[in-house]
């Protein structure tokens, strides 16, 4: 029994493949009928399960399951799905399992019901023209839907539409290739063909595509001028011009090298006048001047102008029979400016020359020698005044005398523009730069310098001077310079030498020891002008007395060079002045101190002695205490405001703590204030302010000392009791002078 139940269910629950059409109409359609050898006394019941029946897409397929027959219950696609696998199922009324699940196979046959599809609607290829048969382009393919191992899906190509018949398509493959020479994309370049893809090899369903095969140009045409002759003309003088075109024509892809043209003057311009140039929007030949052509010269040139692709031709292109023209330039005449043919024109004048001495005949020409003109000319530019003009000959002449030094010269020369006029019309002029050199004539003689000295008397070291000297006259009649003793005075020799120490300086010597005192030596100086130029000078010397260095002394050298001094007189009263201030600064001091006016807290002492630090001058001190309230202290006792001396720097500042004056001066103060009215009154005397220079007038005076002045302020006389009133800090003071 155990082998018998397989052979059973081999025999009838194995259910072998079902086959149906796609596309089947006939709904519903039986299947197949399954049937379960364990037929049970109260029947069996039968399911099925799978894609089409419970899963997606559903209600495609059902079973009755008394009978167990399998229905198509809606048309298939096999291009969606090709085959559906279910399980079938055996079950006894009470829902116990009597088989085993069997599956069951549904195969859906294919039928041709889907048309090729091109893979895109246009296709696009390029072959250069006159590529030889054979030459594959492109390659057309399409796709079909159906069943592969069918004939529902193969495909054969074919061209239906193309013209000329120009290109061929393999069947199979769809490659598209050239099956005839003759390709001229001058003729024709574009070919448009309708290719066809068709199933059932060929026989069934079909579809259409474009193929679109460009030419592309290669250089099989040359550049051929229009006409043989082309005419133009221009002005003379004229350059950087256009003059004209010339015109081309080429068959080939334009604004490519194939077409693009390039000219050449191969004949008829030796000097290399004229240019050519392409262009590039309409291939044409664009001929310019590049150097201004005389009418009066040359008024005609006969150009001939060859013209070539800038690619190369093809082998097999033909030669052009118009790659040569023949260009015709007529040079149009036309008023022209005259012409300095000198320019700048350079000429000299020495220097002085009289008004109306001839400098030049500055002339221009007319290059216009078919016209007849006159030229005019006028000063353009004279800054000196110094010239005149001819109009007519252009003869330049000095309107008045030429000397140096001129703020009009530039390095000796003068410079004037002279301005030339035709009368055409409309008139044309000219500028020439006239350069007149003013030739240096030697006018000065040597100046020397210094004219006055001082030196030792003693021969050898301090007994030199150096000797200089300068000349008005610009080179080569200046220096060198020659130094000597006046001729005149051969006796000067015996004491004196003068020997050379560069081209401008000599160097004078004492020979034998001099006396102190002034001395005026004659000297002879001539420069190296051409006559040269001499001057007889002389030259004052101090000798002084020698120190052992060799150099004068203090003394003597100060009252030899002092030329800003005093007088002694005045020196005596300033420094008589200087010494009363001091001396009543110190009384007016020493009272105040007695009478308690530095009285203070024993705290602070800094403060008292600060208010007396007050030095003030300078005329950058407004807040100084003006010496006004000693000059005139009856006015500062009747007004508040001092009175301000006219040399006093402008401030309206009012000094901050000015002194009193005590009320009943002495004999000294009524002196200074005397001197002080008497040195405001003198213009003579520098502001009460200023620093003062006086020179050193050696040691030694022939004047009385000053300190009797002070004689009677000794150290004896001095009162120092106030020093123990100061506090702690000066007691010491107060122990050694009180």
């Amino acid at each position: 029994r155990q082998h018998e139940s397989p052979r059973r269910v081999k025999r009838a629950w194995v259910i072998p493949p079902i086959s149906v059409s796609e596309n089947h109409k006939r709904i519903p359609h039986l299947l197949v009928q399954i049937k379960s050898d364990k037929q049970q006394p109260g029947g069996v019941i039968y399911s099925i399960k799978g894609p089409g029946v419970d899963e997606e897409p559903l209600g495609i397929f059902s079973i009755d399951k008394f009978t167990g027959k399998v229905f198509l219950n809606a048309m298939l696609d096999r291009e969606e799905n090709d085959r559906f696998r279910l399980k079938a199922f055996a079950l006894d009324l009470g829902g116990v399992t009597l088989e085993d699940p069997t599956d069951l196979e549904i195969i859906v046959v294919d039928q041709n019901d889907n048309r090729p599809l091109f893979q895109q609607d246009v296709f696009t290829g390029h072959v250069v023209e006159g590529a030889e048969p054979g030459t594959c382009v492109m390659t057309v393919d399409a796709t079909d839907a159906d069943d592969p191992d069918t004939d529902n899906a193969a495909l054969r190509y074919s061209i239906l539409e193309q013209g000329a018949g120009m290109f061929s398509i393999n069947t199979t493959t769809g490659e598209i290739c050239t099956a005839q020479p003759g390709l001229d994309r001058e003729t024709v370049g574009v070919y448009n063909l309708t290719v066809q893809a068709a199933d059932m090899s060929g026989d069934g369903l079909t579809t259409t595509a474009k193929a679109v095969i460009y030419l592309e140009d290669i250089n099989d045409n040359p550049p051929e001028f229009t006409k043989e002759e082309f005419s133009m003309e221009v002005e003379e003088q004229a350059a950087g011009v256009d003059v004209g075109k010339v015109f081309v024509h080429d068959k080939d892809l334009a604004g490519s090298p194939n077409w693009l043209a390039k000219f050449t003057i191969l004949e008829g311009d030796p000097e290399g006048a004229f240019t050519i140039r392409t262009d590039p929007y309409t291939n044409d030949g664009i001929i310019s001047v590049a150097k201004p052509r005389d009418h009066e010269v040359r008024d005609r040139f006969e150009l001939t102008v060859s013209v070539q692709n800038e690619r190369p031709l093809e082998p097999t292109a033909p030669a052009s029979p118009r790659a040569l023209a023949t260009v015709r330039v007529r040079v149009r005449d036309v008023n022209e400016a005259p012409i300095f043919r000198e320019n700048p024109r350079r000429v000299s004048v020495l220097e002085g020359a009289p008004p109306g001495t001839t400098v030049t005949t500055y002339t221009a020409s007319d290059p216009d020698t078919h016209q007849l003109q006159t030229i005019t000319y006028a000063l353009l530019y004279d800054p000196a005044d110094w010239l005149q003009l001819d109009p007519r000959t252009g003869t330049v002449r000095t309107k008045r005398e030429l000397l140096h030094p001129s703020a009009f010269l530039q390095g000796g020369w003068y410079i004037a523009l002279v301005l030339a006029r035709d009368d055409a019309e409309p008139p044309l002029s000219a500028t020439g730069t006239l350069s007149i050199e003013i030739q240096e004539v030697n006018d000065h003689a040597p100046l020397l310098q210094p004219p006055a000295s001082v030196l030792c008397g003693r021969p050898g070291r301090g007994g030199s001077l150096l000797l200089g000297a300068t000349d008005d006259d610009r080179p080569p009649h200046g220096a060198p310079f020659h130094f000597q003793l006046s001729p005149q005075h051969p006796q000067l020799a015996r004491n004196w030498s003068i020997t050379r120490f560069n081209v401008t300086h000599a160097v004078l010597a004492v020979l034998v020891e001099l006396p102190e005192g002034p001395y005026s030596l004659p000297l002879l100086l001539r420069d190296s002008g051409t006559p040269p130029q001499e001057r007889q000078q002389l030259l004052n010397i101090s000798v002084c007395h020698c120190g052992r260095d060799g150099t004068c002394e203090d003394g003597v050298l100060a009252a030899a060079t002092a030329g800003a001094s005093i007088t002694l007189g005045a020196l005596m009263i300033i420094l008589g002045m200087l010494a009363g201030l001091g001396v009543a600064w110190a009384r007016g001091r020493r009272r105040a101190l007695r009478k308690g006016l530095l009285r203070c807290s024993q705290d602070d002492m800094r403060d008292n002695i600060l208010n007396y630090d007050e030095q003030g001058g300078g005329e950058e001190d407004q807040d100084a205490y003006d010496i006004n309230q000693l000059r005139h202290p009856e006015l500062f006792l009747s007004r508040a405001k001092p009175p301000m001396r006219r040399d006093t720097p402008l401030s309206d500042a009012t000094p901050l703590a000015p002194r009193k004056l005590p009320s009943s001066p002495s004999d000294i103060e009524e002196f200074i204030n005397e001197g002080l009215e008497a040195a405001d009154s003198d213009p003579s005397v520098p502001p009460y302010d200023t620093a003062l220079i006086y020179d050193y007038e050696g040691s030694g005076s022939v004047a009385s000392p000053l300190s009797s002045i002070i004689s009677s302020l000794t150290d004896e006389d001095q009162d120092y009791d106030y020093l123990s009133e100061w506090g702690p800090r000066f007691q010491r003071l107060a122990d050694l002078y009180g």
